[in-house]
């Protein structure tokens, strides 16, 4: 196993030797611990090693770090998948750590018996000894792709503790030898991994392993500029995905944060990204994370849902109407227009803006007032209801909202729009606001506007009485 990977990469710098070599041989990884669901940083994170990887031709690697045992359950892993899965993001190998606990053993046995770690007699709650790795007091210098060289003296560490027991290594000695074994070429993480590099690359060092290349990636930040947390609302995919964010716009969203592509490109497919991003490009600084920009490429995807994705995500917030399919279709550029998110139609929904459109009026809910324009009468407004229902008589059963304003519009124009249009809108809707009277009338059809127009013929005519 070191062989091959110490033809791939410098042991001393970690620096590739010969990218043309290598290309087909770079594997990264993404190693959550299943103590909580999806966050987007790790998703961020996720997506950057899955694109580095696939650019080189290489391998990304699930490594799963369940060892803590009292907060990883299978309903965390679970959903870190499913995620992962979601978002397109196929790994070509999965491990877990429970799982590997003798490889662990071997290696921390070996770097006792060697004198680079020792068990160390002292009290430590209930337990009497742990293991410490004896810190040969250096200097450590690594290259970042992002940051540039870094040196850390590593003399204030001290002999630091690499687990527990030989059973029950901590995170620096498991993450190191899971590296070392699964032959990772490049290690992409957060910036706050960066203070783990110096233990992370002694460890490598004792145990004869290669330093792979690192990345460290800005934070995600919320908009006053501190580290994105739940009080700045929704920071896992699930939440995001509840609130009816498309997959291709969160991942559009995850890719630019920290990266710019310095063109005025800003929508991407994965494949496109895969061929344009650049590990070099990403920024140093904090990436400010803002649900408006995701909304705004939400909408970019929305516009172009197809039908069967459409009705899918819309259906659940339907569900009070128990619309039929064709129903939920013909308002579907109606709602796209006034939404960012799936979620924004339950807010229509609540104030009955889609109410007119699954279920008619009935003369009781009119107000004969309201269907009257400002400065128009009864008498006046009956007259030109009568005559819009014979104008729509005479159009097909089916029929373009543009095919609707031709025959209204020249009557319109010739007897006032206010005094026309408004009472066809509020007769087809029984609501202030809804969309354009041309839109209502292609969507309800001809038979329903019809029978809408003339309940509310009926009610002007009662108020007449």
């Amino acid at each position: 196993m070191l062989k091959i990977f110490k033809k791939i990469i410098d042991s001393k710098s970690g620096i590739l030797n010969n990218k043309s070599e290598i290309k087909s041989k770079v594997i990264t990884r993404i190693a959550p611990s299943p103590t909580g669901v999806l966050h987007i940083g790790t998703a961020r994170t996720a997506l950057y090693n899955y694109i580095y990887a696939k650019q080189n031709g290489g391998k990304f690697i699930l490594r799963i770090e369940d060892t803590d045992k009292e907060r990883s359950t299978p309903e965390f892993e679970k959903n870190i998948i499913d995620g992962l899965n979601t978002l397109g993001l196929k790994f070509d190998a999965f491990y877990k750590q429970s799982e590997r606990t003798l490889i662990y053993q071997k290696n921390l046995n070996k770097l006792i018996k060697e004198d680079k770690a020792y068990i160390s007699k002292e009290e430590d709650g209930e337990r009497k000894e742990v293991i410490r790795f004896r810190n040969p007091n250096k200097k450590v210098t690594f290259n970042d792709m992002i940051r540039g060289g870094i040196t850390f003296d590593t003399t204030e560490l001290g002999d630091f503790v690499i687990a527990k027991s030989v059973t029950e290594p901590l995170y620096h000695l498991a993450v190191v030898i899971d590296d070392f074994e699964m032959l990772i070429t490049h290690i992409i993480r957060g910036e706050d991994g960066i203070s783990n590099t110096p233990r992370q690359i002694l460890i490598q060092e004792a145990l004869g392993a290669p330093t792979p290349q690192y990345a460290h990636l800005p934070l995600i930040l919320g908009k006053d500029k501190s580290k994105l947390s739940k009080r700045h609302g929704a920071t896992s995919l699930t939440e995001f995905k509840e609130k009816g964010y498309v997959t291709a716009a969160i991942l559009n969203q995850l890719a630019f944060l920290g990266w710019n592509p310095g063109t005025e490109k800003e929508i991407y497919s994965l494949n496109e990204l895969i061929k344009d991003f650049s590990i070099e490009k990403v920024q140093k600084g904090g990436a400010v994370f803002s649900e408006e920009k995701l909304d705004w490429f939400n909408h970019e995807y929305l516009k172009k849902i197809s039908d069967e994705d459409f009705l899918e995500n819309i259906k659940p917030y339907l569900e009070k109407y128990n619309p039929a399919d064709q129903q939920i279709q013909k308002i579907k550029n109606v709602i796209l227009e006034r939404i960012n998110k799936f979620s924004d139609v339950e807010n229509m929904v609540s104030e009955g803006e889609l109410t007119y459109y699954f279920t008619a009026p009935e003369k009781g809910d009119y107000d004969a007032h309201k269907i009257i324009w400002k400065k128009s009468d009864n008498e006046n407004t009956l007259i030109h209801l009568k005559k819009v229902v014979e104008l729509i008589s005479e159009l097909d059963e089916t029929f373009s909202a543009d095919k609707a304003k031709d025959k209204l519009w020249t009557y319109a124009e010739e007897n006032g729009k206010g005094d026309v249009l408004w009472p066809i809108r509020y007769s087809l809707s029984n609501a202030e606001r809804s969309p354009d009277p041309f839109t209502l009338l292609s969507i309800l059809g001809k038979e329903e506007s019809l029978k809408r127009i003339n309940i509310a013929i009926e009610k002007l005519n009662e108020s007449n009485n």
